[in-house]
């Protein structure tokens, strides 16, 4: 069906499933996470990107990466500004990428997730995929209809 699958790679931490518990989710402040896009991984979203095709993360864990690649690509010195045959640059470090509502999904255009907790940042990072109104619309099916939820439960894909 020529899709392809590739690998990124991002050491989760405890902190990812602690609740924000800041009023204001702007001062909250999002722990890091060590991660990776490796070198031939990113040639490859960027000529999928190139030939209008989907990319779609399967994880919140893969958007953060992958949206990480993304903002490093304007900042690179082979690219000081957004290169149109450069969506996402190469990378191995530390992340602390707080995606939330008002963020600019620059690299992914779909998302396969679970069912996250509420006040969660996972929750927040598909809330500013998908929007606000929709993933309410989709939790309130999502437990009218008795999904299970969180890690191990049931699974969405967002378009």
């Amino acid at each position: 069906m020529g899709i392809r699958s590739e690998f990124v790679t991002l050491h989760i931490g405890l902190d990812t499933f602690q609740p924000v518990r800041e009023e204001h989710i702007e001062a909250h402040r999002m722990h890091t996470e060590r991660c990776s896009l490796q070198p031939d991984v990113a040639r490859r979203v960027n000529q999928t990107k190139l030939e209008g095709h989907r990319v779609v993360a399967v994880g919140t864990t893969a958007v953060r990466v992958l949206e990480t690649a993304a903002i490093r690509a304007t900042q690179g010195d082979d690219c000081p500004a957004s290169c149109p045959w450069q969506t996402v640059a190469p990378f191995e470090g530390e992340t602390d990428l707080f995606i939330y509502p008002g963020y600019r999904v620059r690299a992914v255009d779909a998302l396969v997730t679970n069912f996250h907790l509420p006040r969660s940042t996972l929750l927040m990072l598909v809330a500013a995929f998908a929007g606000k109104e929709l993933i309410d619309r989709a939790y309130a099916e999502a437990i009218a209809h008795r999904y299970r939820f969180y890690s191990f439960g049931d699974a969405m894909l967002i378009l």
